[in-house]
């Protein structure tokens, strides 16, 4: 008997009161039935709690926690979802995206996991650019790349269950890096599908646009390439390289087409060199 899907979606959230009306939307109005939608949220005293109290269908929890990679992993161990995608409280899915992603789901009950490709928007949900990925290609994200993070990525309940959750109390920027590193060493089956999940927003009120959080990331995916054994010096910069390269081999073989342009490029005149946002574990003041 094919196994019915049904999708967990956690959202972290604290003190996200500008953002989140948007991203509950997004998932209020997917026609996927099968959908259970759960807030964590680290306490907020912003108004995000009685926005979050709007939307009836969504289970709530607020509670102070170690960081929002901490309140995924509550998350994850609290649904009832055989599926669960993580949605940052300042992204939105794109229209219909849950069904497709149940339908690749239902066809292929081998796959560990699932990702699709992204929209980068500003603080105006202006499109920046779109970043499309091929195939899931484990020495890719080894050597260089995480080709699957986590605002389009979907994993089963059992490969969590089977690999663990999220490492926060070891990194406060990088866990979805680490946790790509640790599907690729037990060779988890992980497919791509070729839709847009998610508007990825880059903005004076979110992580992704500070500058100091951005280094902490790079310091803490060092850390985790050495501790999975990944080269450093002349050599780790060599296969950074190929990774690189394989990566748009790929996309010319399989999309019939590459970057022109790196990611990073088009996103550096949306960075800060400090943006506004809260955390129960200071990475707000790194």
């Amino acid at each position: 008997m094919a196994e019915r899907i049904k999708i967990t979606v956690v959202t972290p959230s604290f003190n996200s009161a500008h953002t989140i009306r948007e991203t509950l939307e997004s998932v209020a109005r997917q026609d996927y039935p099968e959908v259970e939608h759960i807030v964590m949220d680290g306490g907020s005293t912003d108004g995000t709690l009685d926005i979050v109290r709007g939307f009836p269908k969504i289970r709530l929890v607020s509670e102070k926690d170690e960081g929002h990679y901490h309140a995924m992993n509550k998350g994850i161990e609290l649904a009832t979802g055989n599926w669960i995608g993580i949605l940052n409280a300042d992204d939105c899915y794109c229209e219909g995206i849950l069904g497709k992603v149940a339908q690749a789901a239902q066809n292929h009950p081998d796959w560990d996991a699932l990702f699709g490709d992204f929209i980068f928007v500003d603080d105006s949900g202006k499109e920046i650019y779109r970043r499309e990925e091929a195939c899931w290609d484990r020495q890719i994200v080894r050597y260089g790349f995480g080709v699957a993070l986590h605002q389009a990525l979907f994993v089963r309940k059992a490969t969590y269950q089977r690999l663990g959750l999220l490492r926060h109390k070891d990194f406060k920027n990088a866990c979805d890096m680490e946790f790509l590193y640790r599907m690729a060493r037990e060779k988890c089956e992980v497919g791509h599908i070729k839709e847009y999940v998610v508007r990825y927003r880059f903005h004076q009120h979110g992580q992704s646009a500070d500058k100091r959080v951005v280094a902490n990331m790079a310091r803490e995916t060092d850390r985790i390439r050495a501790e999975y054994g990944v080269p450093t010096g002349w050599v780790g910069k060599a296969l950074g390289n190929y990774a690189r390269i394989k990566r748009q081999i790929e996309k010319l073989v399989l999309l019939g087409k590459c970057d022109l342009l790196p990611g990073r490029l088009l996103l550096r005149r949306h960075m800060r060199e400090q943006t506004e946002f809260s955390s129960n574990i200071g990475v707000d003041k790194l």
